[in-house]
């Protein structure tokens, strides 16, 4: 049978559109409201972010055999994965600039088309690198092509599913980056023994996916609006615009800084449990063997947890506002490190600790897939999603910094466990930046997403 189109036989009264469905009485389930098209849209996307993930466990399992093979081991070695990283980070974050304009300009079905296509291909030869530059050159533009999907993905999910199971499915779909995550780590479980250039020859896959939805995919008729108004002097995915409007510029601070909250707290903090694991297991007396099998254990459970947070943030933002699920997310995420970091201290605790840490951490990344989206017009939606998810990765990247500083305070003053649980403790009060910052958010909940401009410039529910 084939997948509805936007129109597919349903009839409706005259002006009718299926993308433009009145809200369900409350007794209906979400997801009824569906229709086979909104499925086949919602199943896109998540696949194009969880390939996403996937990639960048496959770039992080792979890196260590890589950078030993194409430099040599020791140090060398190290510091040439450290800058790999880092430019794998820089290219993550500008793909996501870049293809967030694109995604207003050109269309979120095409440029979300052509960020998969990007970083399936550079995924793939990065297998085929013969230097440590080249293999720097095609992780860099596979990171262009991971950062850009995101905004797309979202934008094009929020415009296309009703207004009320939205977040459910925004939900979903950051949720299974989660799963990417877990299938990377699985691939690289059987794949990594064999060869790591094996690994990413694997994640050239997800251009399959183009070549399966490039006919059905069909651009959101909101955008296709807002694409024809922009001869009346409405620009598409301009940065004078998103900062020229106080309403704009005021949603785009509040979700750039909501970003950087998040992001620092899981780069900075939370992806550092393998060494508080390590730390901790070795004063007890375990083998290396033992340690890195609970390291593994430590990261399986936080991405199982990252998975019910991301999604819960959407269920219960549905019912209690996105703010008021702002502020329980932040708090979350400072109570996770504070426990983990603080009383972790027996293999017993690795896997339900891993799971809070992976719960807590994770929940604002749901509420930026729910809630981004909801806070730009059309003409300027994927440009303000890729403005505050990737400069909130370039501030992070300066910020994650502080933990060295702050490290070194405690150092000369306590064990070296002991300096690390009070450097991560001390660094989770940046969430109550999160928690002050909501209060300048407004609230979406229950609101359409906008469309023009207002002339009064006050936010929609604020």
């Amino acid at each position: 049978m084939p997948i509805d189109e936007p129109d597919a036989g349903r009839p409706g009264p005259v002006g009718f559109h299926p993308l433009m469905t009145t809200a369900a009485p409350p007794a209906v389930a979400w997801y009824r409201e569906l229709n086979r098209y909104h499925w086949w849209i919602l199943a896109v996307c998540s696949m194009g972010w969880l390939f996403d993930t996937m990639d960048q466990r496959l770039f992080v399992l792979a890196r260590a055999k890589a950078m030993e093979e194409l430099v040599g081991g020791g140090d060398a070695a190290a510091q040439m994965g450290r800058l790999a990283t880092t430019i794998f980070i820089l290219g993550w974050a500008t793909g996501g600039i870049v293809f967030g304009i694109l995604g207003d300009k050109w269309g979120r079905a095409k440029t979300m088309m052509l960020t998969i296509l990007v970083y399936a291909i550079f995924t793939g030869l990065s297998g085929l690198s013969r230097s440590a530059v080249d293999f720097m050159i095609y992780r860099f533009l596979a990171g262009l092509g991971v950062g850009g999907e995101f905004s797309a993905g979202v934008a094009l999910v929020a415009e296309v599913i009703p207004e009320r199971p939205r977040p459910y499915a925004l939900g979903i779909l950051q949720g299974l980056s989660a799963v990417g995550n877990i299938l990377g780590a699985t691939l690289g479980y059987f794949i990594l023994p064999i060869g790591w250039r094996q690994l990413f020859f694997v994640g050239i896959l997800p251009a399959l996916l183009v070549v399966v939805i490039r006919r059905r995919l069909k651009e959101p008729e909101s955008w296709v609006r807002a694409k024809a108004e922009a001869a009346a002097g409405r620009r598409m995915g301009s940065y004078a615009d998103l900062f020229g409007q106080a309403r704009w510029r005021r949603n785009a601070l509040v979700g750039a800084t909501l970003a950087i909250v998040g992001v620092t707290g899981l780069w900075g903090m939370g992806f550092y449990s393998p060494e508080l694991v390590g730390l901790v297991l070795k004063d007890q007396g375990l083998d290396e063997g033992a340690i890195s099998r609970q390291k593994a254990v430590m990261a399986l459970w936080q991405d199982v947890g990252a998975f019910f947070s991301m999604y819960g943030f959407a269920v219960v933002s549905a019912r209690i506002g996105r703010k008021a699920t702002f502020h329980l997310a932040c708090l979350l995420g400072m109570v996770s490190i504070i426990a983990v970091f603080g009383l972790l201290g027996r293999p017993g605790q690795v896997m339900p600790f891993g799971f809070l840490l992976g719960f807590g951490t994770l929940a604002l990344f749901g509420g930026y897939a729910v809630y981004f989206p909801e806070i730009f017009p059309t003409r300027l939606r994927a440009t303000g999603v890729s403005f505050c998810y990737n400069v909130g990765r370039y501030a992070a990247a300066g910020i994650n910094l502080l933990p060295i500083y702050v490290h070194q305070l405690f150092a000369g003053r306590m064990e070296t466990v002991g300096a690390y649980r009070a450097t991560a403790i001390t660094m989770a009060l940046l969430y109550l930046i999160g928690n002050a910052v909501v209060f300048f958010a407004p609230e979406t909940k229950g609101q359409p997403l906008p469309t023009e401009e207002e002339s009064s410039g006050a936010p929609a529910g604020g």
